[in-house]
């Protein structure tokens, strides 16, 4: 059956297939169908980021729910959390991000909530793609009183903001602090600024005039170091880098160095942990994370749990075990106890308040977990079959693992959201593993050009 959905979402190049207004239409229709349930109206909120193609998607979308009798809730541009959280306080029966998160401008995605506010299985997202292309819904279209209507709460940013703000230690605020903030022209170019501001942080902002086509355009999370050198140039006590929607944050210490989200786990794991906050004494991270990370939790008695890539398999699993704190190493973190995804403005109030109340600086609880040298390399291109049943690729992961001889770890996998292969090497030295992930690479792409 034809595939729609990745790691996170329906994603791609927007105005051509799947990111058309066409599918969009489609995928609408779709969504209401399974969405709706019981008597009476329905409702389904729509959110997006900053791109010029979220107008064209959002129209089409809005049309096919409303054709399939159900009403949308449109917020505008807001951050990836922020549907989550508007489409549980309203009681919606789902909601939908338009956003292709750290993509550059021209791609656009489509992702879903549930009425709970968590990404959807890979079964029900395997059901919307049956009813699309199946043509199941052909015949279904309601008329007069029963098409779904559509309408704007002008609030949004303003609730969410309300929202994040209440997950700050009463009584503490952030005046005398010096932050920088990279809204990677995208979703929070309001909100975390003016979060930061109402708590009294003296605020940088940097990135905040989106026009549309400089949604992460050498900005945000996914290029920090222009968050680094502007914290030194400020002499700011901390910087925060999101990317287009959001959902993650990475960071800058004092001294300009990337604080990403491992590091992020590791302070807020260890001060939740030492609070009796940390539920089931674990952490819940993708194998993406380092070794490092590991091996800090487990000298501190915390267990660290793996899933698969994408931070909704992180959701699942800490629903499924009751935990209440996860994330990626790409800055998505989770605080389950707050939001139902990763959240970047909850995860930057949760570390200042962490300085603020221990009254270390960002490097010193950095400090805490050292990495261990890690490379990762893109290779474009996406493979038509499972990369690890190549042989000549099997063998290069085989011969890099044994030069790793148990002090180190490769990783190799084919990208959720992009066309790409990720080669991800970790190890005690930095110049071998960069040696070890080119020759795998050129593995790869000698392979990939034979298919």
């Amino acid at each position: 059956m034809k595939r729609l959905f990745g790691t996170d979402g329906v994603r791609g190049i927007a105005n051509t297939y799947p990111m058309t207004s066409e599918m969009a239409l489609q995928i609408g229709r779709a969504a209401a169908h399974i969405f709706r349930s019981g008597p009476g109206r329905h409702r389904i909120v729509i959110g997006k980021d900053t791109r010029l193609s979220g107008y064209m998607i959002e129209s089409a979308l809005t049309s096919g729910i409303c054709s399939m009798g159900a009403d949308v809730v449109l917020l505008g541009p807001l951050p990836t959390p922020g549907v989550a959280f508007i489409t549980r306080s309203l009681r919606a029966d789902a909601g939908v991000m338009i956003s292709a998160s750290h993509n550059p401008f021209e791609d656009n995605g489509i992702k879903f909530f549930s009425r709970e506010g968590f990404k959807l299985p890979d079964e029900l997202e395997r059901k919307m793609e049956d009813l699309i292309f199946s043509g199941a819904l052909d015949h279904i279209r309601p008329t007069a009183k029963e098409v779904g209507k559509a309408y704007r709460i002008d609030d949004a940013v303003g609730r969410y903001i309300e929202f994040v703000k209440g997950t700050f230690p009463k009584g503490m605020t952030l005046e005398g602090m010096r932050v920088v903030v990279d809204s990677a022209n995208g979703a929070a170019y309001k909100v975390t600024p003016w979060v930061l501001k109402e708590l009294g942080a003296e605020v940088i902002s940097l990135n905040d005039k989106p026009d549309g086509l400089n949604i992460n355009r050498d900005c945000g999370s996914i290029h920090p170091d222009i968050i680094l050198k502007a914290v030194k140039a400020c002499k700011a006590d901390a910087g925060i880098a999101h990317d287009g929607d959001a959902d993650r944050v990475v960071f800058s210490d004092e001294k300009g160095n990337v604080i990403d989200g491992d590091q992020i786990m590791a302070i807020c794991a260890l001060d939740m942990f030492k609070e009796g906050r940390l539920k089931g004494n674990a952490l819940v991270t993708t194998v993406m994370s380092t070794i490092s990370l590991d091996i800090t939790m487990r000298k501190a008695g915390i267990d660290v749990v793996r899933t698969a890539v994408g931070d909704r398999y992180v959701a699942e699993k800490i629903l499924e075990n009751g935990y209440n704190f996860g994330g990626e190493t790409s800055g998505h973190i989770i605080f389950m106890d707050w939001n139902t995804t990763g959240d970047g403005p909850i995860t930057a109030l949760q570390v200042l308040s962490i300085m603020r109340k221990t009254g270390k600086r960002l490097s010193e609880l950095a400090s805490a977990m050292k990495p261990m040298p890690q490379v990762l390399i893109n290779v474009k291109g996406r493979p038509k079959r499972d990369i690890k049943t190549i042989p000549e690729i099997k063998l290069a992961i085989e011969k890099a693992e044994k030069k790793l001889d148990g002090k180190g770890r490769i990783l190799v996998r084919p990208s959720g959201t992009e066309h790409k292969v990720r080669v991800m090497v970790e190890g005690r030295r930095r110049g071998e593993i960069k040696t070890i992930a080119e020759g795998v690479v050129k593995v790869i792409e000698n392979a990939m050009k034979k298919m």
